[in-house]
């Protein structure tokens, strides 16, 4: 344990819609332009044989609006945010619309279930104990606010997703007419959500900066309820050393190496790791 990091090693993501949406320039090397030609129709004609040929060019429109499936940590929206997805791509905008809804809904409710009991001390785990489901957003928002579960950039974005699904949920003639522009909206504040508070790269609170090609968690949140019981769970304890064999989400990790029985920080980490370890796979 001394000398080791949690690493991110099971993870969810899907850039097609952002490969799809790039610009073949004229200025590209000819092999370069063949090259991004052919993975494009690559992906097309895997989306159609996926969602069907009919009206084939506004599914892929869609898809591409949908944009990338945020790199995400496995917790309690994957499956079912590809779900809400599956719904815009087809045409189908109210249920995608109230699907996004529902789901940041959701989310909210297994945050709070699976962390309060770390909370009691607190005045608000007396708001959201002994109940087993939640449909206020206000209280489940501010709740995980003032627990430091939300970080600020999440809690406004669940608080215009809030305003949007109050809006459209509750009879407003405007979502028959504009049913297509309000579930992307719904989908953008939730992939924020998503991507704000699962994320699995980058600089978020609990990740060790500066590591090359891979995520490590801070020593010192380790014990942290939303790390331990939400982020953990999607880790293997490493040295700076290991090595990884295999592909995502199914790796085989090798890290045979005899560490020191020392402290050390987390830039000491990330010095080893990038100077030493391995970024990818062997």
């Amino acid at each position: 344990m001394f000398m080791k990091r949690y690493r991110i090693l099971t993870y969810d993501f899907d850039t097609r819609a952002r490969i799809l949406s790039m610009t073949i320039e004229e200025s590209w090397e000819p092999q370069v332009k063949e090259l991004w030609a052919r993975n494009k129709q690559q992906i097309i004609e895997r989306l159609l044989r996926e969602y069907g040929p009919s009206a084939g060019d506004d599914k892929i429109r869609n898809f591409i609006d949908f944009g990338a499936m945020p790199f995400s940590i496995i917790a309690f929206h994957n499956r079912f945010f590809r779900q809400v997805r599956n719904a815009f791509v087809v045409g189908a905008y109210y249920p995608a619309l109230t699907g996004a809804c529902a789901l940041g809904e959701r989310i909210l409710n297994h945050l709070v279930l699976r962390l309060r009991e770390d909370f009691k001390s607190t005045p608000g785990y007396k708001k959201v104990h002994g109940k087993e489901s939640f449909d206020n957003w206000d209280l489940a928002i501010d709740t995980l606010e003032s627990w430091g579960v939300l970080l600020p950039e999440g809690v406004a974005a669940y608080r215009r997703l809030r305003d949007l699904r109050h809006r459209c949920l509750h009879f407003q003639p405007e979502v028959d007419t504009h049913d297509r522009d309000l579930a992307l909206e719904a989908i953008r504040q939730l992939s924020g959500i998503v991507e704000i508070q699962f994320s699995g790269v980058g600089p978020r609170p609990w990740i060790i900066p500066g590591t090359r090609g891979a995520s490590f968690v801070k020593k010192s949140v380790e014990n942290i309820p939303f790390v331990a019981k939400v982020v953990l769970p999607n880790c293997h304890l490493v040295g700076p050393f290991h090595r990884l064999e295999g592909g995502p989400n199914n790796w085989l990790v090798h890290d045979d190496h005899t560490y020191e029985e020392r402290e050390i920080t987390d830039e000491e980490f990330a010095d080893l790791y990038n100077t030493h370890g391995s970024a990818g796979a062997i």
